[in-house]
């Protein structure tokens, strides 16, 4: 059970932030509505929210979960593999060394948290344009010496690992058909996501809760064969900006 989440509000250049969608223009007004109300959603569901404000000189800042891995021992704060989001963890250190002991991710390493999933303790950890072997490596150690174990996986789909990967119960893992068939998540049963349905993959499990994007039925019905609550929300204008549900907590 998490007792707490970190959130930063978006800014309001946050539409100038990396993305690779070519949809409109995503809305300030309406992006600020969807993260308040994934914040009173972690909130309702028993978590002390701890909310950011806006990081001016980084409009992706809102996606905190990329800026460190937190697990019950340590808070591992990573260097984020686009350069324009340096910095960004260097911002919420001091946070989470108010609850954790800090290590740190050192160059050339790179590291996304977006890339970590961590499964009790089992972390999986993908390879991407943003975290690269150099940081895995790192991060592996790290949390070795805590006694977790950790596996890497190469990310063939999607921004990060948890863009199609996510845990969604003890042993039960959500993912697109691309990583279905992965050796390394072989142990795990799965639920697979229709191809039209790939961005439900992002979906958060927390405390005995679903909580999933909204717009995508057939992975709905799906996930209402674990008997866990569920809790749909949009998150259209995340979407607009290569991100998810996961994407913007840190949670602990």
């Amino acid at each position: 059970m998490f007792a707490h989440a970190v959130t930063r509000k978006p800014g309001k250049n946050f539409a100038r932030g990396i993305t690779t969608a070519t949809t409109e223009t995503p809305s300030y007004d309406l992006i600020i509505r969807q993260h308040e109300t994934y914040t009173e959603t972690l909130r309702s569901i028993g978590l002390e929210v701890i909310v950011l404000d806006p990081l001016p000189a980084h409009p992706d800042g809102y996606f905190v979960e990329d800026t460190a891995v937190v697990t019950p021992d340590v808070a591992v704060i990573t260097i984020p593999g686009a350069k324009s989001r340096r910095g960004e963890a260097d911002m919420i250190a001091p946070l989470l060394a108010e609850f954790r002991k800090i290590a740190r991710i050192q160059p050339p390493g790179t590291l996304d948290g977006g890339d970590v999933l961590m499964v009790d303790s089992h972390f999986i950890v993908g390879i991407s344009e943003r975290t690269n072997a150099e940081g895995a490596q790192q991060l592996g150690e790290i949390l070795e010496r805590f006694g977790n174990t950790w596996t890497k996986v190469p990310v063939t789909f999607g921004l990060h690992f948890k863009s199609s990967v996510n845990r969604i119960g003890e042993n039960t893992l959500l993912v697109s058909r691309e990583y279905a068939d992965f050796e390394e998540l072989k142990q795990y049963e799965k639920i697979i996501v229709d191809e039209n349905e790939k961005s439900a993959c992002n979906t958060l499990w927390v405390n005995n809760h679903l909580i999933t994007p909204k717009g995508f039925p057939s992975t709905r019905k799906k996930l209402e064969t674990t008997g866990l609550d569920i809790v749909e929300l949009d998150v259209s204008e995340v979407r607009k900006m290569d991100g998810g549900l996961t994407c913007m907590s840190l949670r602990f």
